[in-house]
């Protein structure tokens, strides 16, 4: 008998009740649900989740959905995550659909499917960064109690991602929606494995979109016991050659971060490393530091295209004394600079690929202003997406966003049992949604 069978806990199988809904014996636990994931290989543990929910709630169908690196569409991953079928990759458009409310909302949806069937789609989310969606289809509605279950899974589903994305390809298999050439394979490597992720202080997510021959656009941050640094860097250049000088400049700041170097010595060695290696490249860049016990800010900006500040309805440039980037000319010293950030505020970093020609059509701050009430997850998407729409879907330079929520330090605790503050999350899109198959 196997873990899932028993419930992961060597007691008696899951039975069916009467009504379909619930099951006699031992319930799905969080810690059995990692537990019978954690006995199956990497590449079925997906597989292994699917199959207790089937036997606990008499599921026709499983599936889990994960979102790609634009956060644009969702892969179907097999039945519940194997590629080992052979069926191609089902990639569905989020824009207007049901998949795409639930992420939004971050809540689940359950909608009659016909045929005798229910339909149920909970968010797997994790801080905040929306990992994908799982899909049931129930023989009826689901109790209250069934919810929760399915609500705990889907998280638990986003832990199981999590641990087993670092020893199998699948995962990034499937957030791919067209092929990397080298030097978006290098870019993507060095962005973090989470693009999203949500604090009491604050919420922060970053969006890229490539330009048709790679830049060297990046972005990065890292939360630590007592402060969240962010850092936005452009290379210059464009392919390989663009995505290596990225790897230059985030390497060299990441080895000074986590050695505990402060913004100053952090910018230096980012200097150092172009100048040392970069062959005569270099890179703009901001870097960002935010104290999580007073709420202190300071920031260097190294050549780099100035961040907005939203607050109070009124969005404004924030004007910085400019120091070279990093990597040209000698040595140097940088200046630490302070940054006015109060509960409340929406800071938003970007690259110079958000202000490219083609983009001249777009009013930055009139859109920040409309998507004040989104999550900073979507809002970065919208900002990104409408410079995508205004290049026809070409882009000449890489097009970056950081988008960060300050919401001070009067809370150090979050509402977050399924993975996402739901007090934080954006509201259903308004275009109505389309069905997406089964």
């Amino acid at each position: 008998m196997t873990a899932w069978e028993s419930g992961g806990n060597g007691g008696p199988p899951f039975r069916l009740s009467p009504d379909g809904n619930s099951r006699a014996g031992t319930a799905m636990t969080l810690a059995g649900t990692l537990a019978a994931a954690e006995a199956a290989p990497p590449v079925e543990s997906l597989d292994v989740v699917a199959r207790m929910l089937k036997e606990r709630l008499g599921a026709g169908s499983v599936s889990f959905l994960i979102t790609d690196f634009t956060g644009s569409s969702v892969v179907r991953l097999g039945g519940a995550g194997s590629v080992e079928t052979g069926e191609p990759a089902q990639r569905i458009t989020l824009r207007g659909t049901l998949y795409d409310d639930v992420i939004r909302s971050q809540r689940p949806s359950v909608q009659d499917a016909g045929a005798g069937t229910v339909r149920v789609v909970a968010p797997v989310t994790n801080r905040g960064d929306a990992i994908g969606l799982l899909e049931l289809f129930l023989p009826t509605p689901p109790t209250a109690e069934v919810m929760r279950e399915i609500s705990e899974t889907a998280h638990a589903l986003a832990y199981i991602v999590i641990a087993n994305r670092s020893f199998t390809d699948v995962y990034q298999w499937g957030r791919r929606t067209r092929p990397l050439n080298l030097a978006a394979e290098i870019q993507h490597r060095l962005l973090p494995a989470s693009l999203t992720c949500e604090a009491a202080q604050f919420a922060v997510a970053g969006a890229l979109e490539p330009a048709d021959h790679v830049g060297g656009d990046t972005f990065d941050y890292v939360v630590d016991r007592d402060t969240v640094q962010l850092s936005v860097t452009d290379a210059m250049g464009h392919d390989v050659a663009a995505s290596l000088l990225a790897t230059l400049v985030v390497g060299a700041l990441r080895r000074a971060r986590r050695a505990g170097a402060d913004l100053l010595e952090q910018a230096r060695q980012a200097d150092q490393a172009m100048r040392e290696h970069g062959r005569e490249g270099y890179a703009t860049g901001q870097l960002l530091r935010i104290s999580l016990l007073d709420g202190a800010t300071e920031f260097i900006n190294a050549g780099h295209p100035w961040p907005l500040r939203m607050r109070d309805g009124k969005v404004t440039q924030i004007v910085p004394e400019i120091d070279l980037p990093f990597g040209v000319l000698s040595p140097r010293t940088y200046r630490v600079q302070s940054l006015d950030l109060r509960p409340g505020d929406r800071l938003v970093m970007l690259t110079d690929g958000m202000l490219e020609r083609n983009a001249d059509t777009v009013d930055l701050s009139d859109l920040i202003l409309r998507t004040r009430e989104l999550h900073p997850r979507e809002a970065a998407r919208t900002l990104i997406g409408a410079i995508v729409d205004a290049g026809n879907g070409h882009l000449e330079d890489d097009a970056t966003v950081m988008c960060l929520d300050w919401h001070g330090l009067a809370q150090s605790r979050r509402d977050a049992a399924t993975g996402a503050d739901l007090a934080d999350a954006s509201l259903p899109s308004t275009t109505g949604h389309t069905a997406s198959g089964r």
